[in-house]
């Protein structure tokens, strides 16, 4: 626990940002979901017109430092893949 007064500010400080980007990183993982769904149900024009909300999503979380920059990278990579690859196939 916590004795001196920034230590225990310290604590409330971390409480509140765990909560923000618990909430961002559900956010970002609710989009790309949605997104996978509308890719793996073939709605390929309704995929392709979300995407660009879900990379705003990915960057900004990984611009707050919620995720690394690789990480939003290769997620944003892999998500393109999969789209290109449903597209062609």
């Amino acid at each position: 626990m916590a004795h001196s007064v920034s230590a225990r500010k310290r604590v409330r400080q971390n409480e509140t940002h765990q909560a923000r980007n618990r909430w961002r990183k559900q956010a970002m993982r609710k989009s790309i979901k949605d997104f996978l769904g509308l890719v793996s149900t073939g709605k390929l024009d309704e995929a392709k017109a979300s995407f660009p909300a879900v990379q705003k999503i990915i960057d900004r979380t990984a611009q707050l430092g919620v995720i690394k920059k690789n990480h939003a990278a290769r997620r944003k990579s892999r998500l393109n893949a999969m789209l290109k690859a449903k597209a062609q196939g």
